[in-house]
C-alpha cells in the first residue's frame, strides 16, 4: 500500500525539481541492487537529502525507506506523507524500536536509507559516523551502498532560508560500489571504511560540480578547506 503514496510523492518532487530547473547529475545508480535488502548510506547537508538520495534508486525500480527523526512524522503536513511512504521514525532517546523496524524491512528485501552522521553537517564536511548502519547490514546480512550528495545545501539547509526560486541550482550525486559488512568483523572498523568511501564520493562530487560561487556573498555553501566561508567543524562544535 505504501507505493500508492510513495510514487505520487516522487512524481510531485520531480515536477517541483523540473519547475525549479534543477540540474541533477547522478552517477552510479547501477550500484543499487535491483532486488534484496541493502542499507543506503549518505552524507547529510540538507533537509531535502532524503528526497535526492531516494531518486538514485528509481533507475533500478526501487524505493527507499528512510530512517528520520520522529519530529518529521509529527508535523501536520510531512507526517502523513512520511507514514504513508513507510519511512521509519527514530526517537533518539529510544532508538531500539526504529532499529528493529529497519531490520525487519531489510530482511523483507527493502532498501533502508540511513544518514550515519545523524544530523545535518553545518560545515558541509563529513562528521563521524554512528555504527548503526553497519550493525543493521551485519545483522540482516545485506550490503552497504555508499553515496554522496553535493549542492542540496544551496536549496535548504540548517540556519539558511529556503531557496525554492527558479535558480538553476545543480545537484551532484555519486553512488559507490557496495561495501560488505561481515558479521565477524568489528562494526567500528567497517564504519570507518564506509566513511572513507563516502568521503571519496563526496570529493568526486565536489570536483565535478559545474559552478562556483558568484561572488564573496555566495561562498557560504563552500567548506572552509575549499576556500569557502562555511564554518569549520570545530567552529560548529563551539571549540573556537
Amino acid at each position: 500500500m505504501a507505493e500508492f503514496v510513495y510514487r505520487p510523492v516522487v512524481g510531485a518532487a520531480l515536477t517541483m525539481f523540473k519547475a525549479l530547473d534543477l540540474k541533477i547529475d547522478t552517477q552510479g545508480s547501477q550500484n543499487i541492487p535491483r532486488s534484496g535488502g541493502a542499507v543506503l548510506v549518505s552524507n547529510h547537508i540538507s533537509y531535502l537529502d532524503f528526497i535526492f538520495a531516494g531518486l538514485t534508486a528509481l533507475p533500478q525500480k526501487r524505493l527507499v525507506r528512510f530512517m528520520a527523526k520522529d519530529a518529521v512524522f509529527k508535523h501536520r503536513i510531512s507526517g502523513p506523507l512520511m507514514r504513508g511512504m513507510k519511512h521509519i521514525p527514530v526517537d533518539r532517546k529510544q532508538g531500539e524500536a526504529a532499529y528493529q523496524q529497519a531490520l525487519e524491512a531489510l530482511r523483507a528485501g527493502e532498501i533502508v536509507g540511513v544518514f550515519p552522521e545523524a544530523t545535518i553537517s553545518e560545515s558541509f564536511t563529513l562528521k563521524s559516523f554512528k555504527s548503526g548502519a553497519v550493525r543493521l547490514a551485519q545483522e540482516a546480512n545485506v550490503p552497504l551502498i555508499p553515496m554522496a550528495l553535493w549542492g542540496t545545501q544551496r536549496l535548504w539547509t540548517k540556519g539558511r532560508p529556503r531557496n525554492f526560486k527558479r535558480s538553476h541550482i545543480p545537484v551532484t550525486i555519486r553512488v559507490g560500489e557496495p561495501v560488505e559488512a561481515p558479521a565477524d568483523q568489528y562494526a567500528g572498523a567497517i564504519s570507518r571504511r564506509l566513511r572513507e568511501q563516502v568521503q571519496e564520493l563526496l570529493e568526486a562530487a565536489q570536483r565535478s560540480y559545474p559552478v562556483r560561487p558568484k561572488d564573496a556573498s555566495d561562498t557560504w555553501w563552500v567548506p572552509a578547506h575549499l576556500g569557502g566561508t562555511a564554518p569549520t567543524a570545530a567552529e560548529v562544535r563551539g571549540t573556537l
